[in-house]
């Protein structure tokens, strides 16, 4: 997030573009609700109506997969009503001419033959984002999860700058992570080009002072390999071996039969985790981790906050803390890895060889904790990135995108489209809600929602068992036929292995970042008779 949660209770418009935060970021999701209870205006663009669209001024009800032909369609009367700040986008930014020309390929007209959404709305999107500065955007993983997921980010980010949304409070680009800690993973250097602090490993003089630091020699000094090259790299014999830390890839990964081919053919797989799931199946070792919960440490959240966590029980059995395990492995091959605590690590090393979190120490975020860029002891930490239109670039770049349409689209035989997401209660692949019997008695098996209008016409009831086929698989699930959905999707969530929607979905990738497709893939429904 380039901006703050804590802004959200000031702001005065919200513009939430595929993220469904009342199930899938239900705090965050209280907090917007609260500001539009107190004045402020809200925008929903999703092709579901889902229960936040019940707080909006304006629902843009599009069509799945095409995000940039709406965003292109909005700035296109932005442009032509001379609606958009020209002092930001003209001069804090480069590129202006480029994304005119490409925006005035989409009239509103055009932008509504491809998104479904009518030329009037869009207008009035418009004109709403153009009459309330600063409004804060905010989206999930319905934008990312695309083969154009990476192109939709940068039309989001274009539409803001265009506005005049950046370096300052109450705007900005707000992605809403979508795991626990996925941020301070990132931070960490869990990307395959960067090290700590997104110090480039393609950067020599990166490179020289991590291995000093790590006392090492001759460190790549190319991006490594991204997790779909590394499940293809397990069937053509490139990657021989698996080390899996707190991931279910058996049911996260699109299209698991192909993934289930892939674990099995390792020579080698460790699995650390806090239980036994469907991917330690596939292991030869499994260490036990000790949970979040049982040991010292920190998070980074959303908005770039590094906080405290505190041990609340000790670690049952032989679970050892996630660091504890990685210094022993280290040992084994003749490493002797100095700190021995989070903090020691924070202190010692993190701080130390990170210059944006380099003023954060464990004295510092005994409280509230702090927001990096934090570079200095005296620094408060950064509220909200870009101040003023400064970016770390020098200048905002505008990058113009054209609408591509997904990878796999219905047809006569497969006449749907199946989008899939989180559902309120449960994480992930309940590796931990699963464990809880209150959270099953809510919601015990996996369920496909679907259109009033699609079950009369296919004779099918409320709670009935349906199968739904995609080239890729097939499962039996319950029908909740629900007016969230519109005609023609099927929207399935993962959090079950019986039922799992990623026994459906595509393995197309976004062509930049090698994200799946995860909302868009074409599916058939039958009764079960």
């Amino acid at each position: 997030m380039t901006n703050s949660f804590s802004e959200f209770a000031k702001a005065k418009l919200f513009l939430v573009i595929g993220s469904n935060m009342t199930e899938a970021h239900p705090v965050a999701a209280t907090f917007l609700k609260n500001a539009v209870q107190n004045g402020a205006r809200l925008i929903v663009v999703d092709p579901r109506k889902h229960r936040l669209t019940d707080f909006a001024d304006i629902h843009l009800q599009l069509k799945v997969g095409c995000d940039i032909a709406l965003l292109n369609g909005i700035m296109h009367v932005l442009i032509k009503e001379d609606l958009y700040d020209k002092d930001f986008a003209l001069n804090k930014c480069t590129g202006f001419e480029a994304l005119e020309k490409t925006v005035a390929e989409y009239p509103p007209q055009r932008a509504a033959e491809i998104s479904g959404v009518d030329e009037d709305t869009i207008i009035r999107t418009a004109r709403l984002l153009a009459s309330i500065k600063p409004a804060m955007a905010c989206y999930t993983l319905g934008i990312t999860e695309h083969t154009c997921g990476k192109n939709n980010v940068m039309t989001v980010a274009n539409l803001q700058m265009l506005l005049g949304n950046l370096g300052m409070e109450l705007g900005g680009v707000n992605p809403l992570r979508g795991q626990n800690n996925v941020q301070g993973a990132c931070d960490m250097g869990a990307l395959p080009n960067v090290f700590p602090g997104y110090q480039r490993v393609d950067d020599p003089a990166a490179r020289k002072k991590f291995e000093s630091a790590w006392q090492v020699t001759d460190l790549p000094d190319k991006p490594g390999l991204m997790i779909p090259e590394m499940m293809h790299g397990l069937t053509n014999g490139k990657v021989r071996g698996f080390y899996i830390f707190g991931e279910n890839l058996a049911n996260t990964e699109p299209d698991m039969n192909k993934v289930a081919e892939e674990l099995s053919s390792a020579e080698f797989i460790v699995c650390q985790d806090l239980f036994l799931t469907e991917t330690t199946r596939f292991a030869h070792v499994v260490l036990p981790a000790a949970a979040w919960s049982e040991n010292n440490g920190t998070f980074t959240n959303s908005e770039r906050r590094v906080s405290r966590v505190r041990t609340a029980s000790p670690p049952p059995g032989q679970a050892k803390p996630n660091w504890w395990i990685f210094k022993e492995i280290a040992k084994r091959f003749g490493h002797d890895w100095p700190s021995s605590s989070g903090k020691e690590l924070w202190d010692n090393e993190i701080s130390i060889l990170a210059p944006a979190l380099g003023g954060i120490k464990y004295g510092r975020i005994e409280q509230d904790g702090l927001q990096w860029p934090c570079p200095t002891p005296d620094h408060p930490g950064t509220a909200f990135l870009h101040k003023d239109g400064n970016f770390t670039h020098g200048k905002g770049v505008f990058m113009p995108a054209d609408w591509t349409p997904p990878a796999e689209v219905p047809d006569a035989q497969y006449p749907f489209v199946l989008s899939t997401g989180r559902r309120l209660y449960h994480y992930h692949t309940r590796t931990q809600t699963g464990r809880c019997d209150g959270l099953n008695d809510l919601l015990g098996e996996e369920r496909a929602d679907i259109s009033q209008t699609d079950a009369a016409q296919l004779g099918i009831t409320q709670g009935e068992r349906i199968r739904v086929k995609s080239r890729r698989g097939e499962v039996c699930v319950t029908t909740h036929v629900t007016p969230e959905v519109p005609p023609g999707m099927v929207w399935m969530a993962f959090h079950f292995t019986e039922g799992n929607a990623n026994w459906l979905t595509h393995a197309a990738l976004d062509p930049f970042t090698l994200t799946a497709e995860y909302k868009a893939c074409a599916v058939q429904l039958e009764k079960i008779t």
